[in-house]
């Protein structure tokens, strides 16, 4: 099999919760792992844990040794000393936005072989001046990808939005038919990705009732039906438009692979509340592997030593599969 560079971690904004879980995570024995970030940051966080590990600077992820109690940090970015906990931060939103800026170049060279996002936060960025709404829109622009989709997973249940960040009056305008194919063409890679053949997608509805035969709204009938039919025709076994408040009912009792939503909450919220320790977000359209948790940066209990890890963990386990995937793919191995 193909010798596997190891997979990049980026340690998420530092006044958060982030690199918290990223040391407590590999301070259980995480393998073939690299940190972008800030030595400073990790050096701090294991300090105040009373982690016992040891945190060392790596030029390139080709140095790495995954030496034991160790922390192998590639300097993404500059900090001369921890910024404040809990609060907004433009040092930090800065250091998070280059570890992930950095973290891709190296996912686009080879020399890591997928990336794992500790939590960002939008404010933290905005206030250092940097406009993404999130790590889908960093990725997509700087991985070079012309179009993306959230996939979020856990045991029960997957789904992959239409639109991701937006308002939803502007959602309802940009879920368009190209949007439509996008995501359930999308939809349909991720669930071959994770190793299921011919994956089962179900197409959500917009509106109530998934419209009601265009009582409640007519984009089910004008641009969501058609775009089913569509896929149906590339010889995709999409299905719908299914009524949003019930069709992740039918995909946890197995009827569906896949559940392609039309906008950020209605996707997001069956996910989060089946456990966000149990949640992973994968980008689809990339040409490299990323995942990461299902949960935000926590200020609330940033520096508590309380955070919890699943999610992060499941993370990696799901970049490590989707990686595994990739190899076979590659070595013609189906």
């Amino acid at each position: 099999m193909t010798q596997t560079a190891p997979l990049a971690i980026t340690m998420g904004d530092p006044s958060g919760i982030g690199p918290e879980i990223v040391a407590k995570t590999l301070a259980k024995g995480a393998e073939s792992v690299v940190v972008f970030g800030s030595s400073v940051v990790m050096e701090d966080v294991v300090r105040r844990l009373d982690l016992g590990l040891k945190v060392k600077r790596i030029a390139d992820p080709q140095e790495a040794r995954t030496e034991p109690r160790s922390i192998e940090v590639i300097e993404a970015t500059q900090i001369i000393a921890p910024p404040p906990l809990g609060s907004i931060s433009a040092i930090s939103g800065q250091a998070s936005f280059d570890a992930v800026v950095a973290a891709i170049a190296a996912a686009k060279t080879g020399k890591v072989s997928g990336i794992v996002t500790a939590p960002i936060n939008k404010e933290a960025m905005a206030s250092a001046g940097i406009r993404y709404p999130g790590h889908t829109e960093i990725l997509a622009e700087y991985g070079g990808a012309k179009r993306v989709a959230m996939m979020l997973a856990n045991d029960d249940i997957r789904t992959v939005l239409v639109t991701i960040h937006t308002a939803l009056r502007k959602a309802i305008d940009e879920a368009d038919f190209d949007a439509q194919m996008s995501a359930i063409r999308l939809a349909n890679e991720g669930g071959k990705a994770l190793g299921i053949a011919a994956p089962r997608v179900a197409v959500a509805g917009l509106n109530p009732h998934a419209g009601e035969g265009g009582l409640f709204g007519d984009e089910e009938i004008r641009i969501i039906g058609p775009a089913i039919e569509a896929a149906r025709a590339e010889g995709i076994d999409a299905s719908g438009p299914w009524p949003g408040d019930t069709v992740y009912m039918q995909a946890r009792k197995g009827r569906f692979d896949v559940v392609v939503a039309q906008y950020h909450d209605q996707g997001l919220i069956p996910v989060k509340y089946l456990g966000l320790e149990k949640g992973v977000n994968i980008t689809l359209g990339l040409t490299f592997v990323r995942t990461s948790p299902d949960h935000g940066t926590a200020f609330d209990i940033a520096g508590r030593g309380i955070a919890d890890t699943g999610s992060l963990e499941t993370a990696l386990a799901y970049a490590r599969r989707l990686v595994a995937a990739q190899i076979k793919t590659k070595e013609g191995v189906v």
